[in-house]
């Protein structure tokens, strides 16, 4: 079977934003990090993977990016207009706050008024207003990665590549940034793959939930949230659906250590 990434999709999944069709990858070790994976991801909703440590979500993000290729099968991916965020901020030490978020829209070479207009618009969407001229060392972890949300905003992606950006701040912090990427996420409307350990995250930021394990790593199952983010900011989520989704979840990973 031969592999491929397509970066416009077929006819026949012209509704798709991200689709895996029997993706697998093997590296030239013989490791195989995942087995065959079918996976859909719509436009401008945010579609979760969560699994235990090793069960190749980092793979199959890397894959929906373009940074690595399925062994087998095939990955079609809509659009070019993606941006990724890593755990760790990513920022360059030597530029302030503004270079930083300049930087991706520098890059592709955006004209420096277009270019400077987004970073103004993305610094004050995230609430770093009066920390352009700053560096991240003068900032927390939980501005580090505001300025980092903001820099990936300035390419004005369609699809947001997440890899645990938000696992190593405290859970107040977490939960605020949970928060902020719902706002940014309203009114962007971009579409996002986002990569979690964290149930309550999974439940609170997903329309789609992938569960995943390992041995090699592959997709269990996948739930639609009861409860999903609206683009409404007034919009009441179901409580109780999502902590019975929670339960649920936390259920059915705990099943695969079994």
């Amino acid at each position: 079977m031969t592999a491929s990434m397509k970066e416009a999709p077929s006819p026949d999944i012209e509704d798709a934003l991200v689709r895996f069709e029997a993706a697998e990858k093997v590296y030239g070790n013989g490791f195989r990090a995942l087995a065959p994976i079918d996976l859909d991801m719509s436009p401008g909703e945010i579609t979760v993977l969560v699994g235990p440590s090793g069960c190749g979500k980092t793979t199959l993000l890397r894959m929906a990016a373009g940074l690595t290729e399925p062994t087998s099968g095939t990955v079609y991916r809509a659009t070019e207009r993606l941006s990724y965020v890593f755990q760790d901020p990513t920022l360059l030490a030597w530029r302030t706050i503004r270079a930083n978020v300049e930087l991706v829209a520098k890059l592709q070479k955006v004209p420096r008024e277009e270019r400077r207009k987004r970073a103004t618009d993305a610094i004050a969407m995230v609430g770093l207003d009066g920390f352009e001229r700053s560096y991240p060392r003068e900032l927390s972890g939980g501005m580090k990665m505001r300025a980092s949300l903001a820099r990936s905003i300035t390419s004005e992606p369609e699809l947001l590549l997440m890899d645990e950006p938000f696992a190593a701040l405290d859970e107040f912090n977490r939960e605020k940034m949970g928060s902020e990427l719902l706002r940014l996420w309203r009114e962007k409307q971009f579409g996002v793959l986002f990569i979690t350990h964290s149930i309550y995250e999974a439940c609170t930021l997903g329309h789609q939930i992938a569960l995943m394990d390992t041995g090699p790593g592959h997709i269990v199952e996948v739930i639609d949230s009861p409860s999903p983010p609206s683009l409404d900011p007034g919009f009441q989520r179901d409580e109780p659906a999502l902590r019975a989704l929670q339960q649920e979840i936390s259920i059915k990973l705990g099943s695969f250590r079994e």
